[in-house]
């Protein structure tokens, strides 16, 4: 395998504008994700569909993206990892006008497919971000770069809530195509294409393996709670059989999608397990805050709230993310990206526990997620730091993009869980449970990221 060697402090012109670029890319995506919630409840009337067949809006989305991500993060590493970027932002204007386009379901899932596949900004964003900046910029710029996704979750609710409200649906997608061309534009005036690729042949049945095991994983995931116990069962042994034979072929193949040996690598192993498990406790606040505010008041349980007020409350926790990247950066270079991750992980679990016991006022739920948004913005802030701290210059991308897929299996395991124990267990305590669940998963994460080795270094590799 060849490649081109990383200069540790090559120049880069406009290295703010390149960050800023590049963290705008991350919102965008974000963004993309989340603009669709307020219309869920209105698709089967809007799109004459059963509920059903309309939250297939949002299962496409995810099953596209989980079999994006690797394969773009390996394609950035053979091909050039700006070249993938651009690509990706093409998808998210091209899909978005796609649904935008739409009155039925048919198309408007395929426009949500073709946006899923754009997920891969992030890690390829973080990875240019290594090869093009000086080291002491590299740990706030990839701080802020993944503190992104939480921004643009925060952001979409409300902004989607003013959209629905004052225009028609169609405009949510209108919107995201003129932003997503907005920021192409700034990735082809400003950010530079990275020297360091690995080259080689793409792995094609590794990716279809892949592809394969994750659709059937999440789909039994996502679908839990709507399927019969022999499906999901049958779903979960399939994705079991398929890794198996994918991981001996990846294993035995020169060129492999996903270098294992790196993978099972100690520092690698437990970050993505820590991404995992942070990523379960980060989304149940998702799935518990919203329900509590928008339940009418008559039921003793809830305030209330408007779907725009509910945004709003859910603002700060994407602003705090944001305010927390360049402390993050700090600890990290003082300490090391592990103390962040574990700080991080106990702040959001704090905010967990107080969750418990504060789901009464407006005010606290503000409260609960600015506190939870601070341990994520932390703990997100660490973690491409330790994933390129143990991986060659020539596979960031395809190493960031699987640390990105074990967000999103953790996210995907925390709304299946958050939704059996809705319908389960009665409200009020299905609340508390679920952020006892946060919290719990949250201090797992501690315990797993203590025995991450406390050594950081980034490796070049000749």
């Amino acid at each position: 395998m060849s490649y081109v060697l990383l200069e540790e402090t090559r120049p880069v012109t406009r290295p703010n504008v390149v960050v800023a670029v590049l963290a705008l890319g991350g919102i965008t995506v974000s963004l993309m994700q989340t603009l669709v919630i307020p219309l869920l409840p209105r698709f089967p009337a809007l799109l004459s569909s059963e509920p059903g067949d309309t939250a297939w809006v949002i299962t496409s989305t995810l099953l596209a993206s989980a079999v994006a991500t690797p394969v773009i993060g390996r394609l950035g590493d053979m091909f050039g990892k700006r070249r993938m970027l651009i690509l990706s932002l093409l998808m998210v204007v091209v899909g978005s006008v796609i649904a935008a386009l739409s009155y039925s379901l048919v198309p408007l899932i395929i426009g949500r497919v073709v946006q899923g596949m754009a997920v891969g900004v992030i890690p390829l964003g973080i990875s240019i971000m290594r090869d093009e900046l000086p080291v002491e910029r590299l740990a706030g710029a990839t701080a802020l770069m993944s503190a992104s996704l939480g921004v643009g979750g925060a952001l979409g609710l409300p902004a989607a809530a003013i959209l629905v409200e004052q225009s028609d649906w169609h405009m949510l997608f209108w919107t995201s195509a003129g932003v997503g061309v907005l920021v192409l534009a700034a990735v082809l005036v400003y950010v530079p294409e990275s020297p360091v690729r690995g080259g080689g042949r793409f792995d094609l049945l590794g990716a279809a393996g892949l592809s394969v095991a994750l659709i059937c994983l999440l789909l039994g995931v996502s679908k839990a709670s709507q399927w019969s116990g022999t499906q999901v069962t049958g779903l979960f042994v399939a994705a079991a059989a398929v890794l198996g034979v994918w991981g001996w072929w990846e294993l035995r193949t020169r060129e492999p999608l996903v270098d294992l040996r790196t993978t099972v690598r100690r520092q690698v192993l437990l970050t993505n397990i820590s991404s995992l498990v942070f990523a379960f406790a980060m989304f149940a606040q998702s799935l518990v805050l919203p329900q509590v505010l928008q339940l009418p008041v008559a039921t003793g349980h809830g305030l209330g709230q408007s779907l725009l007020v509910t945004g709003l409350v859910l603002v700060p926790s994407g602003l705090v993310m944001m305010a927390t990247a360049p402390v993050a950066a700090r600890i990290s270079n003082a300490r090391g990206p592990r103390t962040t991750l574990i700080l991080g992980a106990l702040v959001v679990a704090f905010g967990y526990g107080i969750g418990i016991f504060m789901l009464t006022a407006v005010w606290q739920l503000v409260v609960i997620s600015a506190v939870i948004g601070a341990g994520i913005g932390l703990g997100y802030g660490a973690m491409p730091a330790l994933i390129m701290g143990a991986v060659p210059s020539s596979e960031t991308a395809a190493a960031n993009s699987l640390n990105s897929l074990m967000r999103a299996i953790g996210t995907s395991v925390s709304s299946a869980v958050a939704g059996v124990v809705l319908t389960q267990v009665g409200v009020p305590f299905s609340f508390q449970l679920i952020m006892g669940l946060g919290a719990a998963t949250a201090l797992l994460a501690v315990v797993v990221a203590a025995f991450i080795p406390s050594a950081q270094q980034v490796r070049t590799v000749s």
